[in-house]
């Protein structure tokens, strides 16, 4: 039976936590996200946002039902927010962002944006029926009946909370992209060109300045789309 909890000294090095004042920190329950894009609920209301006192106070928040995950009430506090998300406690809105440190930030949004979210699609397998089954970055499955219509890569608009596909933006020359991994983490920058490579090797993205594998591409449609400044 796997521990609830680990050592700080271990904890992901995207936590924005300190790792010396205490031994043990909440693992998140598993779920759609890796532990390194993700954070405990509990932990998050508690050591991040400074909503709760105590683990016993983020429970007892958590069981209010006015807490949001995606648009949804989460009643879980070991549920692991993560990547994109969109978090909700009371009438206040917050979005799960990388920081150019490669920290998770959880940074306050309007309401209105707090109505959708985007997920990059991860890729797709072909169903029962010949539909194909589209793969996101935080664990949900869409069903389509037109292959063609997402690639890999691609960026959905997911509406919240009936988590419909309201919007999409394709992977191609010119978008603008919000890069998850490497020495630009959590910056945005314009496409180039992209290199897909017909080997083993990872594909690559190039940028005016830089380059980088794709996997560390999230397309987004503006720098409006994320919070990625801290409001004054």
């Amino acid at each position: 039976m796997s521990s609830s909890h680990m050592k700080r000294l271990t904890m992901p090095r995207s936590w924005p936590l300190t790792r010396k004042t205490d031994i043990w920190v909440q693992k998140p329950n598993p779920g759609g996200h890796s532990d390194e894009m993700c954070m405990p609920l509990g932990v998050i209301l508690r050591d991040v946002l400074g909503l709760a006192h105590s683990r016993r106070e983020a429970k007892r928040m958590v069981a209010t039902r006015k807490v949001l995950v995606d648009g949804r009430i989460e009643t879980d506090s070991g549920r692991g927010v993560g990547l994109m998300d969109v978090l909700t406690v009371g009438e206040d809105h917050y979005r799960c962002v990388l920081d150019e440190n490669g920290k998770l930030r959880y940074r306050s949004i309007s309401a209105k944006n707090s109505s959708n979210k985007l997920c990059r699609v991860m890729g797709k397998t072909t169903i029962r029926g010949g539909k194909t089954q589209v793969h996101l970055h935080d664990g949900r499955n869409i069903t389509v009946d037109d292959a063609k219509k997402y690639n890999s890569g691609d960026t959905l608009v997911i509406s919240l909370p009936d988590q419909e596909v309201s919007g999409h933006h394709a992977f191609s020359e010119g978008v603008l992209a919000y890069l998850t991994g490497g020495s630009h983490i959590g910056s945005t920058a314009k496409v180039v060109s992209k290199d897909v490579k017909r080997s083993s090797k990872a594909n690559e993205v190039q940028f005016e300045d830089f380059g980088t594998v794709a996997d560390y591409v999230f397309v987004i449609g503006s720098k409006k789309d994320l919070p990625l400044e801290v409001e004054a």
